[in-house]
């Protein structure tokens, strides 16, 4: 079980490496994703590259290294690294709390898994986190700088980022509680997107239950505070329950959407493979929070076109996947979100979110083996 969902997670890392993977204008030592295929000049040349989905690819490659160490893939992360950097007009950080959280964590986990190590960049987001920590207005951290939104997608993986790094647990636990008093849906348990400016978002994504069931998880291994375990368990009945119909994640399409799904599962194998504790109630909560990545890994395989013998993924997992042309309505960033291209399965995001559940799928057989 668990050699086949390596030989899957190898596969989609080799449909990336192939269809997206280039030189950040032709310059040595660098490699971004292009964040459409099949490309037109303008990806190409990364005029859009939107860097909070090239923190998941460059998470993904980790998570490949973690997998099947190769001294080729670890100067691919240094590449990507680098490349991220120059094409962030050499600067680590930019107006969105929630990509720096994403790139934080990606890095982190880069120094800690791999030994690729950035020091600096790390110091340097993290006082971005802390410094824009504002209780008196409501949060939470805001989505971006100079904004009135605190919502679920910056707090919570700024505050797994917090809680392995440096061992910043009071603050992590402090986002932790403002989300599970700020953000629950008193019905479902799901977690709303935001509050803003006092209203309630009342959106429910699926990353959103993700990041926080990661955070959670964090706090739950880190402390002696049941609370957390607590949240976990009943946050995964919850997407269970409302999010994942026959054991599948919903999508979210593709755009910024097709990396949510993903997301979900890299947190609920997470769940699975570290959720501390031995009552029936931890143990039904990892078996079922394994249960959905291995259920949506399944039926994400199975629903894949097959392009010059590598995977091309659905952005829904439960529905087959469209092969896509160079033509029609392209993915456009609009008031600080990417929308969908006409054929979601164009956009990097939706392609990288199946990698990503791939990845999962395999710690969680691994695990279960």
């Amino acid at each position: 079980m668990d050699q086949l969902w390596a030989n899957r997670a190898a596969s989609a890392e080799a449909a990336i490496t192939q269809r997206h993977l280039t030189k950040l204008w032709r310059l040595p030592g660098t490699q971004l994703g292009v964040t459409a295929w099949p490309a037109t000049k303008k990806y190409r040349q990364f005029g859009t590259w939107h860097y909070w989905w090239q923190a998941h690819l460059l998470d993904c490659l980790v998570d490949a290294q973690v997998r099947d160490p190769q001294p080729e893939r670890k100067t691919r992360i240094e590449r990507q690294i680098r490349a991220h950097w120059l094409r962030n007009n050499l600067s680590w950080v930019n107006n969105y709390y929630d990509d720096m959280a994403w790139l934080a964590l990606a890095l982190e986990r880069a120094g800690r898994l791999v030994d690729v190590e950035k020091a600096h960049a790390l110091k340097k987001l993290c006082t971005q986190f802390v410094n824009a920590w504002v209780p008196e207005d409501g949060g939470g951290i805001p989505w971006r700088k100079q904004d009135q939104f605190f919502n679920a997608p910056a707090n919570g993986p700024a505050g797994i980022f917090l809680a392995r790094y440096d061992d910043r647990l009071r603050r992590a636990q402090q986002m932790a509680d403002w989300i599970d008093d700020t953000l629950i849906d008193p019905e479902t348990h799901l977690v709303f997107d935001g509050i803003k400016a006092g209203s309630m978002v009342r959106a429910q994504y699926t990353y959103c239950q993700g990041v926080v069931l990661g955070l959670e998880v964090e706090l739950a291994v880190r402390t002696q505070d049941t609370r957390h375990a607590e949240r976990v368990r009943r946050l995964v009945a919850a997407v269970d329950k409302e999010m994942a119909p026959g054991g599948v994640i919903n999508g979210a399409g593709g755009g910024d959407g097709g990396l949510f799904n993903g997301i979900t599962a890299r947190y609920l194998a997470l769940v699975a493979n570290t959720l501390p504790g031995s009552t029936a109630e931890d143990d039904a909560a990892r078996a079922t929070a394994r249960t959905i990545v291995l259920k949506s890994a399944e039926s994400a395989w199975t629903n894949r076109q097959t392009v010059d013998g590598l995977p091309l993924f659905s952005a829904f997992w439960d529905r087959a996947a469209e092969i896509p042309t160079a033509t029609g309505k392209e993915a456009q960033f609009v008031e600080g979100a990417v929308n969908a291209s006409a054929i979601p399965e164009r956009d990097l995001s939706v392609q990288v979110s199946g990698w990503m559940l791939m990845e999962a799928a395999h710690t969680v057989a691994a695990d279960e083996d």
